[in-house]
Formats: C-alpha cells, structure tokens, sequence
C-alpha cells in the first residue's frame, strides 16, 4: 500500500493529504494518543483537502488515524503483552489459509502488528475483538493510527511504522478468522413466536463496555451497539444503557452518540427477533 509507506516519510500533515489522496477517511488524533482530537470522534473522518489542512493546522503535532471498512482497508490487529500474546494464534491462522494475501504489514509502538488487507466495499465486516486472544478486526466502524503517529508506551514514545509490503492482496474473512479462533455453535432453527433476548443479555453487553480500554473502546461500542439493533432494542435504550457504559470507559458524548447513530444506519433488526420485554428500569 504505496500511501501508507508515503506517509512513513511525511510529517503528519503531509501524511494526512498522502492518505486522502489514495481514498483513505483520515482523523486527527491526541498527541501521543489514540484518542480522536474531534468532537464526534470517527463521524468526523474525512477525505476533504480543505477539512484536513485545517485540522492540522490548528494541530500541527496530531497523530494520524484512517477509518477502517468504508475506507477501503480492512485491519487485522495483533496486540503483544504482558498478559498474552497475539503473534501465538497466527502461526494457525496462516496454515488455514489465512492472512497470507495482506496489502501491507505496521509495528506498532507496544511492539504488535497492523495487518492490511483490501476491503470489500458491497461487503462490510464489522469490528471484533479477542482478548483472550490478544487480536481484534478493525472493519467497518473502526479505525487505526497509522504512520508517522507515535504513542507513548511504558518504554517511552515509539512510532507506527511499515515494516513489510505484499503484492497479491485479497480480503481477509473476519468472520471466518473469528469462528477459528472462537468457535461458536450454530444457532438453532426458529420456533415460532419471538426468541425473548432478555435485558440481561443486553446489560451484559453493557458491562463489558464499560471495562473497555482506550483504543479499543469506540470499536467496542459499535459492535456493541449493532447487537442492540439486532435483539430489536430501540435507540433509546441503546442511548441509556450503552452511553452510560461507554461513559463509564471514557468515551466523550459526543462521540457515543454519533457511534451508536451509524451502528443503527447500518444495521438491521434480525428478522426472528422483536422487541424484547424490558425489566423496570430500563425501559421507558
């Protein structure tokens, strides 16, 4: 991916326009961070010459971020840490055939890999995460930092950098990586009448919201917000339980709001589900 390895050379302003040119949505970030610098967050990203010369103007030492999915790359995330590693599952990602096909490869400050791959734009893959796992997908919905960002880590501020180039990319099936490396059941035919999805279901994904860290969070509350949408939750209630729990991992309201808005374009209610019943408390 030639803008990518372009902005490598640049400064972040010079990088910002390299990326727009190539069709990539670009985010001023904190810097040092991974925080968006605008009021609504991902919403914002934009491809604009004029927006973007703006930003950077007023922020000349912001990180550079691209919208993930939308923007014509999707991003496989392979996080090393203390409490686990992520590069141990690739090793079986790759023998079943998948990964290989990558457009381009990023370090990333706390020594973990940013994994390219072309985005199919009739086909949109949603964000997920693994943490027992330590690997996540940034698709639709989502975003990376991307080079010359830099972040401060607990070894001291290191950069975003490419460190490898492919030259027959094809998309990366998310779905079938995660079923890989997270089985799940197939789910059961249908019965008749509406499958009850209780508001325990839904405080739950709440709860993990919540426990989110930076970085992660606003791909969580997407994801966690096209789940509402799915078991027929209306957003009002999203807005209630959703927005307190992205509160509680630091998310600013605006941002919320405009997250759980797109979630609820761009998803539908799946059609066996209705509108479960909803305990005191929760419903209006």
């Amino acid at each position: 991916m030639d803008a990518l390895t372009q902005a490598s050379r640049c400064g972040p302003a010079e990088a910002a326009l390299a990326l727009a040119a190539a069709g990539l949505q670009v985010l001023p970030i904190v810097p040092g961070s991974k925080r968006p610098l605008t009021p609504n967050g991902l919403a914002d990203a934009s491809r604009a010459p004029d927006q973007l010369a703006g930003w950077w103007r007023r922020w000349p030492d912001a990180n550079v971020a691209i919208a993930t999915g939308g923007s014509g790359v999707d991003v496989l995330d392979v996080d090393r840490r203390q409490s686990g590693n992520g590069f141990d599952v690739l090793p079986r990602l790759l023998r079943a055939g998948h990964g290989r096909a990558l457009l381009v490869a990023v370090a990333t400050p706390n020594d973990g890999l940013h994994l390219y791959y072309p985005a199919v734009p009739d086909r949109p893959q949603r964000p997920w995460a693994l943490t027992r796992h330590h690997v996540d997908f940034r698709g639709t919905g989502g975003y990376v930092l991307v080079p010359p960002s830099t972040v401060k880590t607990a070894s001291g501020v290191h950069p975003y950098r490419v460190v490898a180039t492919g030259r027959a990319a094809a998309p990366l099936d998310a779905s079938d990586v995660r079923h890989l490396l997270d089985p799940r059941p197939r789910p059961r035919p249908t019965t008749t009448g509406p499958r009850r999805s209780g508001p325990s279901s839904a405080r739950g994904i709440a709860t993990w919201l919540s426990t989110r860290s930076e970085g992660t969070r606003n791909n969580a509350l997407f994801w966690a917000a096209c789940r509402y949408v799915e078991m027929g939750l209306g957003p009002d209630v999203a807005k209630e339980l959703l927005g307190n729990a992205a509160a509680q991992a630091g998310l600013p309201g605006r941002e919320v709001t405009a997250t759980i808005r797109s979630a609820y374009r761009h998803t539908t209610p799946t059609p066996t589900r209705r509108q479960p019943p909803l305990d005191r408390g929760i419903g209006r």
